[in-house]
């Protein structure tokens, strides 16, 4: 078998067999990937009715392999983008919930953002009795999220770095790296031409004494999984930030105002009800009843600006709202390669009214709240 009808099998799989002009026959080491990968892909020839004779007997055999095998066996034989991409088609497209039922593999799955948004998209179709199992690998998403973000908020909202104060905690985001060459250049050894630091220099931070109402609106239409995931983690974390009162709705047609579950990420994830249409103009409407300081409030719009309601509605009211003191802030969906995904026209007539548009990842949102809220 050349390399070239080799890789053909193993991508067509056994299925197609019987279209390619000549039988191949793959050694031991293929054999398992092509195990692997019928496991998965085999599923969408039987969708269209394929069966696949073996012996006297015929029909499709993918339960030969049980989902906690496949899981070690994919993770053996593919890297780790490979095999979460896998993963996510698995729950996603080819319907394999037995990944879900098993507290045992839950815990092998690899709990990527990605599967995590693949999984609150689809939630609502999947069997109640696997409940368990979605919450468990959206609190290790959630976890993993937190640990990555946290630290980027808890820098930027604790206050600006006062390079003349010295601090004396050693925290890795005060560190002062020119102010402690400088303090240190005495002790430069020019025969190793090496600076011997004796003193690390931090920075001290001001503190912020103001406080401001956050008020944050997620579009949970049916694409915004990710968006929604990142969302909540981000809410969670600022719920608990000093000179932050936070406001969270979800919003489709309707909202829904989840700020007594903002604190917990995954209740927040497991309440949320993705798929519907898009009333970004209502949401705007539902915030503007509660600010009741305009100078002190931002509100924070999480779309991809399709807009399904009153176009003309929605830029009035952001107008509106801005014209009051308002800071309007629009965060653009992002796509699994960290595109923006977002209707431009509408964002481009909000941002005409006084609404900042943006298309950033969540560990740069810190940084860009804290700037406006200085």
């Amino acid at each position: 078998m050349t390399d070239s009808s080799r890789r053909w099998r193993l991508v067509l799989g056994r299925y197609a067999e019987r279209s390619m002009p000549t039988a191949h026959t793959l050694d031991k080491a293929d054999q398992r990937v092509d195990r692997v990968l019928g496991h998965l892909y085999d599923r969408g020839y039987a969708d269209r009715g394929h069966r696949h004779a073996r012996g006297t007997g015929g029909g499709l055999d993918p339960s030969a392999i049980t989902a906690l095998t496949w899981l070690h066996l994919a993770g053996e034989l593919f890297p780790r983008s490979t095999v979460e991409r896998m993963q996510r088609q698995a729950i996603e497209e080819y319907g394999m919930t037995d990944l879900l039922a098993d507290p045992e593999v839950v815990e092998a799955l690899d709990p990527s953002p990605e599967l995590a948004s693949a999984l609150l998209a689809v939630r609502g179709r999947l069997d109640p009795g696997l409940e368990a199992g979605i919450r468990r690998l959206i609190e290790r998403v959630v976890a993993q999220v937190v640990a990555r973000i946290r630290p980027r908020f808890t820098s930027a909202f604790l206050g600006r770095r006062n390079r003349h104060r010295r601090s004396p905690l050693p925290v890795a985001q005060n560190f002062d790296a020119l102010g402690t060459i400088r303090e240190n250049l005495r002790h430069y050894d020019p025969q190793s031409g090496r600076l011997v630091v004796q003193r690390l220099r931090f920075d001290a931070r001001v503190r912020r004494r103001l406080t401001w109402d956050v008020i944050l609106l997620v579009d949970q239409s049916g694409s915004m999984a990710s968006s929604v995931l990142y969302s909540a983690v981000c809410a969670g974390i600022m719920s608990a930030l000093p000179g932050v009162q936070l406001r969270l709705l979800l919003f489709d047609t309707a909202v829904a105002d989840l700020t007594h579950l903002a604190a917990d990420p995954v209740a927040v994830l497991m309440t949320a009800q993705l798929g519907g249409g898009t009333d970004i103009a209502g949401a705007l409407r539902t915030a503007e009843s509660m600010v009741h300081s305009p100078a002190r409030t931002v509100v924070m719009v999480v779309s991809d600006f399709e807009e399904g309601g009153s176009v003309t509605d929605l830029v009035a009211t952001t107008r509106r709202l801005r014209t009051a003191g308002v800071t309007l802030l629009g965060l653009a969906a992002l796509d699994e390669q960290a595109n923006p995904v977002h209707d431009p026209v509408v964002a481009g007539r909000l941002a005409a009214v006084g609404m900042e548009i943006a298309a950033l990842t969540p560990d740069h949102l810190a940084e860009w709240l804290a700037e406006v809220m200085r």
